[in-house]
C-alpha cells in the first residue's frame, strides 16, 4: 500500500470528523463507524483531495498500527541510511531513467558545460521556477475540483462554482457555494485559497 499523506481529512456525509494527522484522523473515523456501523466515510490527503484508503478493521489500537506503518518517517536522514544503495549519485537523489530526444536535441546537449545530465537538470529547474505559481495554481484547481466532485457533486449551483473555478472568478464562486453544507463549504474555501492565489 502507498504511504499515507502527512496531513488528512476525514468526513462522516457532510461533517467532518477531523483534519490534521493521519493517527487523530483514523481515530475519529474509527470512533465514527463504532457509533454507527453504517456510516459513509471518505478520507482524502487535505492537500491533493486524492483517497486516502484507511483499513479501519479491528480495535483502534490496531488501526493506529496499521497507519503508523504507512506514515513516512519523520527523519529524513535515518531513511537515507536505510535506503538501498546503487549506483549514481544516491544522496543527491539522483535517479537514472530513460529519455527520447532528437539528434540535434542530443548535439546541442552534448556542447553544454557538464554534459547532458546537467544541461537537463538545470532546464528543468529553470522551468520549475518559471512556472512555480502556475504550477501551483492548476495544483489547486485540480484538488478544488477532485474534492467537490467527491463531496459536493450533488450540491446546488454546483456546476457555476466549478465554471468559477476555471474562469478565475472568486466572487461568482463564494456565491455559488454559500449554501453548501457548512463542513464541506469550509474545507472547499481552503482549497480555493491555493486555486485562486494566482488567478
Amino acid at each position: 500500500m502507498h504511504p499515507l499523506p502527512a496531513v488528512m481529512i476525514a468526513f462522516e456525509g457532510n461533517r467532518c470528523l477531523g483534519l490534521g494527522d493521519p493517527q487523530l484522523v483514523a481515530a475519529k473515523a474509527k470512533q465514527a463507524l463504532e457509533k454507527n456501523g453504517d456510516a459513509r466515510l471518505l478520507i482524502f490527503d487535505a492537500a491533493t483531495s486524492q483517497p486516502a484508503e484507511i483499513d479501519l478493521r479491528g480495535s483502534l489500537a490496531e488501526v493506529q498500527k496499521r497507519v503508523a506503518r504507512r506514515t513516512p518517517a519523520q527523519d529524513d536522514e535515518a531513511a537515507e541510511e536505510a535506503a538501498p544503495r546503487g549506483p549514481g549519485r544516491p544522496r543527491l537523489g539522483v535517479v537514472a531513467r530513460e529519455i527520447t530526444l532528437l539528434p540535434r536535441h542530443w548535439e546541442w546537449l552534448s556542447l553544454q558545460p557538464g554534459g547532458a545530465s546537467v544541461a537537463i537538470r538545470k532546464l528543468v529547474e529553470e522551468a520549475r521556477r518559471a512556472n512555480a505559481a502556475k504550477d501551483r495554481a492548476r495544483e489547486g484547481q485540480e484538488s478544488l475540483h477532485r474534492f467537490m466532485t467527491a463531496m459536493a457533486g450533488d450540491q446546488p449551483r454546483y456546476e457555476d462554482a466549478l465554471r468559477a473555478v476555471y474562469a478565475g472568478d472568486q466572487p461568482r464562486f463564494d456565491i455559488a457555494i454559500s449554501r453548501w453544507p457548512a463542513d464541506v463549504r469550509d474545507h472547499v474555501r481552503r482549497l480555493a485559497a491555493i486555486a485562486f492565489e494566482t488567478a
